[in-house]
């Protein structure tokens, strides 16, 4: 919650408001808030604090975060940029062919990643916890990171096999290619 608060507050002050500082402030935090969510579920579970499904989110929520959070402020601050900065939108991607393939498989890869953070995270604290039979609790995470995984994966085989073709050409009232 506080990525987004954070988020938000800094797209808000540097835009909105005109507050540069301030904004660029509050974005350097946003990564922040990952170091200290990390570490308030460290030292929680390292404690003694028993085990549960909340902890396990925070490890599968920063194993994402770590490979998408930077990608978000980008997407966000373009966005901002272009309400509030009077930018121009940036250009649409043309994905068919060859690019659409390669989109995709970028894409899943880039989601293998954050699963292999989250599940690496999540192990790393059952082992702190003690193991398995303390650690149960944090192991329900792994199902549904595991099945959008997989879910996941439908998208670029299916990309693979029907790639798309170029948009045809648009013909103007001359009969002319527009």
């Amino acid at each position: 919650m506080l990525f987004w608060v954070f988020l938000v507050g800094g797209l808000a002050a540097r835009y909105a408001a005109g507050w540069r500082a301030l904004g660029g402030a509050l974005l350097l935090c946003v990564p922040l808030i990952d170091v200290v969510l990390l570490g308030a579920t460290v030292l929680s579970v390292r404690d003694g604090a028993e085990p549960t499904v909340w902890h396990g989110l925070s490890a599968a929520y920063l194993g994402l975060t770590v490979v998408y959070g930077h990608r978000t402020v980008r997407w966000a601050d373009a966005k901002f940029a272009r309400r509030f900065g009077g930018d121009a939108p940036p250009p649409r991607p043309k994905l068919y062919g060859r690019a659409a393939v390669v989109d995709a498989w970028k894409s899943w890869f880039r989601f293998l990643l954050a699963y292999a953070i989250s599940v690496g995270m999540i192990f790393g604290l059952v082992v702190l916890v003690g193991g398995l039979d303390r650690g149960a609790p944090l192991l329900v995470w792994l199902n549904p990171l595991t099945k959008v995984l997989v879910y996941s994966l439908i998208w670029p085989v299916v990309t693979t096999l029907w790639p798309g073709k170029a948009p045809e050409p648009v013909q103007d009232k001359a009969g002319g290619a527009g």
